[in-house]
């Protein structure tokens, strides 16, 4: 091997590392008053380097390395790694989606509401549709309309008087 090769590298912990990983470090005499930082790699040409490195150098090789294991740690607590399908997805969703019959149920009793609030008379139309799709209050309309409150209020109950004869 080319380089610096030290042979009594002081013990470490093992850590997992990332396959695209090309490195090792490692330190000699630790525990002295002159401890010595190595970094070894395989350079282009396949051959596998020694160099001495800095403390400073070394500590960012280092952090480096143990952000990248809380990074693989974080990939394997929390993402996906199984195939994901409509249904696996929608067995796990929040809100399940609703059945397509549910949805055609729906999509025809509002064709049917809007059917019946058009059958009603100009002005309950106008006001009920304020009031309930408009989300206008009693004294808005009254406002809007240069009108007191009771004909707004009677002529929204009329309309959904009128509204629960044609649902019935």
């Amino acid at each position: 091997m080319d380089g610096i090769h030290p042979t009594n590298i002081d013990p470490q912990p093992k850590r997992r590392k990332d396959k695209g990983n090309p490195y090792q470090i490692f330190t000699v005499g630790i525990h002295t008053a002159h401890p010595r930082y190595y970094l070894s790699f395989v350079d282009s040409e396949g051959v596998k380097q020694c160099i001495e490195v800095s403390k400073a150098l070394f500590d960012t090789f280092d952090r480096f390395e143990l952000d990248d294991l809380s990074f693989l740690n974080e990939v394997d607590k929390h993402y996906e790694h199984s195939e994901l399908t409509d249904a696996s997805l929608n067995a796990r969703a929040a809100i399940e989606p609703e059945p397509v019959e549910e949805i055609a149920m729906q999509h025809l009793q509002n064709e049917r509401l809007h059917k019946a609030i058009s059958a009603l008379p100009e002005k309950q139309r106008h006001r009920l549709i304020l009031y309930y799709f408009g989300g206008l209050t009693y004294e808005q309309i009254a406002e809007m309309e240069g009108c007191t409150i009771m004909p707004i209020k009677r002529s929204i109950d009329a309309a959904i008087k009128n509204l629960k004869k044609f649902w019935e």
